[in-house]
């Protein structure tokens, strides 16, 4: 089980944005060049947060922007937002347990509750913290640097 990576590059593109807004334009190669991808993976990402309403971007001279509040993002915004799961559900089942065996024909029994009381947890916590939670982090430890 792992998150794709996408959800943690887009917490990356924000505090990028957040921090570099009143320095540079923020475009998919300069926001490539901090995270270390290919822009071509932060053009896609920027498309799904911007479909989700949680960025702006404007073509050519203009460079992304957030669109909301930070205080009105939560994790589980961006979460949703870049597709970090298949199908809404964090953990993938094996496809076929052997029902001829007593554990395979129970499994999906013994599991399924527990595992979606699992990503619910997880899903809550994601609630629980907004971007300016992380804008803060991310401004704090810059800060300390200096």
């Amino acid at each position: 089980m792992q998150i794709s990576s996408r959800f943690t590059i887009a917490i990356h593109i924000f505090a990028c944005i957040d921090t570099y807004k009143n320095e540079h334009k923020i475009t998919s190669d300069f926001l490539a060049s901090s995270v270390n991808v290919n822009p071509v993976i932060i053009r896609k990402i920027l498309t799904q947060l911007r479909n989700a309403g949680l960025i702006n971007v404007q073509r050519g001279s203009g460079g992304a922007s957030i669109a909301k509040n930070l205080n009105d993002i939560t994790l589980f915004d961006i979460y949703r937002a870049v597709d970090s799961i298949e199908n809404e559900t964090l953990f993938h089942f094996h496809e076929n347990p052997n029902n001829n065996c007593k554990v395979g024909r129970n499994i999906h029994n013994v599991l399924d509750e527990k595992l979606a009381r699992v990503q619910r947890a997880l899903e809550q916590e994601l609630m629980s913290i907004t971007l300016l939670d992380i804008i803060n982090d991310t401004r704090y430890f810059i800060a300390k640097e200096n």
